[in-house]
């Protein structure tokens, strides 16, 4: 049985550790579920998530021709929803990124100037005391 990328399959949990956990897939080849594959949510321990000797629906995420294959038990999920790719505003170059910052950083010492000014009664203004 040939594993193809984006199928999904019925595993056996064999190994934990803290980087993933290693799954025994029907054609007895074993594959790994990195911690970030492990579910939506942040992981810090992966007992929490899943135990030795369980069953665990994966999805094959990749195989490599040195025979590693990677696995993922949260996108095997029904209701796994991929998250939007990143805004078009993070593939701008380091100087467009740079000038933006310079622009903002300024207009806002101009409005905390001018905000400063007015609480203290602005310049020539006398107090008494």
């Amino acid at each position: 049985m040939a594993l193809e990328v984006g199928a999904i399959v019925e595993g056996i949990v064999t190994g934990i550790t803290n980087f993933g956990a290693f799954v025994t897939l029907p054609d007895g080849r074993t594959g790994l579920v990195h911690i970030s594959e492990i579910a939506d949510a942040y992981v810090k321990d992966i007992n929490e998530y899943v135990k030795t000797n369980e069953k665990v629906q994966v999805k094959v995420l990749s195989v490599d021709p040195s025979g590693k294959i990677g696995l993922s038990i949260k996108q095997a999920s029904p209701t796994y929803r991929p998250r939007p790719s990143r805004s078009p505003r993070s593939q701008a170059s380091f100087e467009d990124k740079l000038a933006r910052f310079l622009k903002e950083s300024d207009e806002r010492q101009a409005d905390l100037r001018k905000h400063t000014d007015s609480k203290r009664g602005g310049r020539g203004s006398r107090r008494d005391f």
